[in-house]
């Protein structure tokens, strides 16, 4: 049986990588916190799976990195998109000055099974698994913790600092009535997997021509593959057929042309409906939300867990000294916004111009996909390809562990 009642400093309510970052950071420093993610383990179907070059500076500030790339995990060191049979350059991972100059594909699971068995050598640190967070408790103008269901259980875990980590759909942020802005998104994303039999590429590929665009990362033994369609078209491409959608893939991308009649249903086909919004305020006293909880992201770059976990970092590194000192206050609350804001609202106004000026003008063309003229830049002036690389690899801000132990 569960206690009616659990006690602890800091409560984080989603097992992502924002949240379990900030669990381990937290319970590194000696703070308890609880963890809460509602699904007995952390396989998903076409989680994000890529590691930046900045989470892999952040792993060697902590003495983890070694570890990590111990773990089986793919490298790609640049972006390419390919149109009428021809090939672009589009970012140089290898131009950063950084301990690891790629993007490291690993499954998310195997990521946050590495971070919370690191976490747990420390006492503070509690993950329970299978129980999810279904209300806040709001006390005397301050959210004093959430309701917790576990199997047939329901009790209360209070803490003097609830983090909202829910994801794009965010509960907490929900039960907390937290405004959300909405920027809009033209498109939605099929995601599936192809054996990868001949080939092995190893950067990040995009094909792109006559009103589609499709994407395929190496993983090993198959490709991970992203079809790009229009908003809350699935249904209608899936009326034309399982067939119709195989030549699509077919006609545009010849590295799996061989093996596309693996799709045999559209069971195998998930459906990614794209959101990119994000919260005025992240906070209200006892509350905090970061992660897609605060700021749900394109995946235009594939941006995402990188944003989250640099928001795990930028938030432990003002609420340890918080919580050494006593409580967190809104003015801590307040500086995590801040920190964080800029970073976030700079790469979704990206997003949203990469998604107006070229995803939706592509899906809703028909025709021969004419060169982009940035793209020739990029083939005329190479060094131009650092640009995107940082963007993507770095962030427009990133973050490093100020609290140090002995």
């Amino acid at each position: 049986m569960i206690a009616n009642t659990i006690q602890t400093r800091c409560c984080i309510a989603g097992g992502g990588p924002a949240g379990i970052m900030l669990g381990y950071l937290l319970a590194r420093a000696g703070i308890g916190v609880v963890i809460l993610e509602k699904w007995g383990d952390f396989l998903r179907d076409f989680r994000g799976d890529t590691i930046h070059p900045s989470t892999m500076e952040v792993l060697s500030e902590l003495g983890l990195l070694e570890k990590f790339l111990a773990l089986p995990h793919d490298e790609t060191k640049q972006m390419k998109i390919h149109i009428g049979g021809k090939e672009y350059t589009i970012a140089d991972f290898t131009s950063l000055h950084v301990k690891c100059p790629y993007v490291a594909f690993i499954p998310q699971s195997d990521f946050l099974n590495f971070i919370s068995v690191e976490a747990k050598k420390y006492p503070g640190f509690h993950l329970m698994m299978n129980a999810e967070a279904i209300d806040i408790i709001e006390e005397n103008g301050k959210i004093a913790g959430v309701k917790v269901k576990s199997g047939d259980n329901i009790f209360e875990i209070r803490a003097e600092l609830t983090v909202g980590a829910d994801g794009r759909n965010s509960l907490i942020r929900e039960k907390a009535n937290m405004y959300v802005e909405n920027l809009g998104a033209p498109m939605d994303v099929l995601w599936f997997r192809l054996s990868s039999r001949e080939e092995k590429i190893k950067e990040a590929r995009f094909y792109l021509d006559n009103g589609k665009i499709f994407l395929m990362l190496n993983r090993g033994s198959y490709w991970q593959c992203g079809f790009i369609i229009k908003k809350g078209d699935f249904d209608r491409i899936k009326a034309k057929g399982i067939e119709d959608f195989r030549k699509a893939i077919q006609s545009l991308a010849p590295p799996v042309a061989n093996v596309v009649d693996e799709i045999k249903d559209w069971e195998q086909v998930k459906l990614l409906t794209v959101k990119v919004d994000h919260l005025t305020e992240w906070y209200k006293p006892g509350l905090i939300c970061i992660g897609d909880a605060a700021h749900a992201m394109s995946p235009v770059g594939g941006v995402g867990i990188n944003l989250a976990i640099q928001d795990a970092i930028a938030s432990a590194n003002i609420l340890i000294p918080a919580l050494k000192n006593g409580h967190p206050n809104i003015t801590d609350l307040k500086a995590i916004q801040k920190r964080r804001y800029k970073p976030t609202r700079l790469t979704q106004s990206l997003q949203v111009i990469m998604q107006k000026r070229l995803i939706a003008p592509i899906l809703n063309n028909p025709e021969k996909l004419k060169v982009p003229f940035i793209l020739r830049l990029f083939e005329l002036m190479p060094f131009l390809r650092r640009i995107p690389a940082k963007r993507v690899g770095l962030g427009f801000r990133p973050e490093h562990i100020e609290y140090k132990i002995n």
